[in-house]
């Protein structure tokens, strides 16, 4: 039981800590985004992206060692919508990893290199659907938590 409450409670600390980066990747991206900006911005972004790793290591465990089991979560269909949407929000994000890490080297070669009005946009968007979507997230997981009295 305690391992389960562990892995369960780094689970959701995963989460908020996934929304946090993305959310603090939106707000930056509002502004304007010179040389140390976007070095912090690549800086998040590897750190949203070492969470999202963890995030489905600490999942695994969860299938494999939590009080509900495998099969409880491998015949959920709202497990199966959660972790697709999840995969989707992991695809989304490389678009703006690129772009960081192509500003990042235009930095390197120009220091003065300011990205783009239209490029921010952009990755501001890319950014907030994957908010968007973990929100959705959020809904199938909790439909998930309830599968059986459905």
């Amino acid at each position: 039981m305690l391992v389960d409450l562990f892995l369960a409670s780094l689970h959701h600390l995963l989460v908020f800590g996934l929304v946090a980066m993305l959310v603090l990747e939106s707000a930056i991206l509002r502004g304007t985004v010179d040389g140390a900006t976007v070095r912090r911005l690549a800086g998040i972004d590897g750190g949203y992206g070492l969470t999202a790793l963890l995030l489905l290591v600490v999942g695994a465990a969860r299938l494999a060692w939590g009080a509900k089991g495998w099969q409880y979560y491998l015949s959920n269909p709202w497990f199966h919508a959660k972790f697709g949407l999840f995969l989707l929000v992991g695809l989304l994000s490389i678009v703006p990893t690129l772009r960081y890490l192509r500003w990042r080297r235009a930095l390197r070669a120009d220091p003065a290199f300011l990205p783009a009005p239209a490029e921010l946009a952009r990755m501001r968007g890319f950014v907030r659907l994957q908010l968007a979507l973990v929100a959705v997230i959020f809904v199938l997981a909790a439909a998930m938590a309830r599968y059986r009295m459905f």
